[in-house]
């Protein structure tokens, strides 16, 4: 489980086949083989690493499912550690599974934050609620608005300094992870085998 706190961007060393190798420093400093690293919102295990690096094996999956397949030589890669027991949960809880990639429709202005505006499917906008939390690339963010087929987020100038977000532009791809809580809900929600069981339990506990 991740916080959605980048620790470190790193950059992209080399993406050959099914093995992925990651420039960084931050997050080898106590890595094991068989750690998990948070890599643009990917959980990631490692099975090699350097002082300066770290590799992973990326399954078919994960290229269908996620943006790394449109990672160029030295794109930019937010970074972070697996959370340990009783550390600060400073973001949400994050499983570094991804449901989807969406793409940036705008980046404006706001008093001394970003408004940023992303387009995604209806699936995963079923999922994603205003005041609600969703990852962006591995970063935990508060969603604004959420509309029929794109929601916004506010992002201060400190995290996109220290995020790849800092080469973001309108049209770039985003790694989307919806709230976990979400899912359940929509899953009881829709669950074909007791539909009636299912809204009524909810209701009568004052969910619906």
């Amino acid at each position: 489980m991740f916080t959605g706190i980048v620790e470190e961007v790193g950059r992209l060393k080399n993406l050959r086949g099914g093995r992925i190798e990651i420039s960084c420093a931050a997050v080898v400093e106590d890595v094991k083989l068989g750690d998990s690293i948070n890599t643009n919102g990917i959980c990631l295990t490692v099975v090699d690493f350097g002082k300066n690096f770290f590799a992973a094996d990326v399954m078919p999956e994960t290229f269908r499912k996620t943006s790394l397949a449109e990672l160029n030589g030295g794109g930019l890669v937010n970074l972070e550690r697996a959370l340990k027991v009783g550390g600060r949960l400073g973001g949400h809880i994050v499983s570094g599974h991804i449901d989807g990639v969406g793409k940036i429709l705008s980046i404006r202005a706001e008093g001394n934050a970003l408004l940023i505006d992303v387009a995604a499917e209806s699936r995963l906008l079923r999922q994603i609620a205003a005041k609600g939390s969703v990852v962006l690339d591995g970063i935990s963010l508060t969603v604004v608005e959420a509309g029929a087929e794109s929601f916004s987020v506010s992002m201060i100038p400190h995290t996109r300094e220290v995020t790849n977000f800092q080469a973001k532009r309108v049209g770039s791809p985003v790694n989307i992870e919806t709230d976990v809580l979400a899912k359940y809900v929509e899953r009881l929600l829709n669950f074909k085998a007791t539909p009636d069981l299912t809204k009524d339990f909810l209701a009568s506990n004052g969910f619906l």
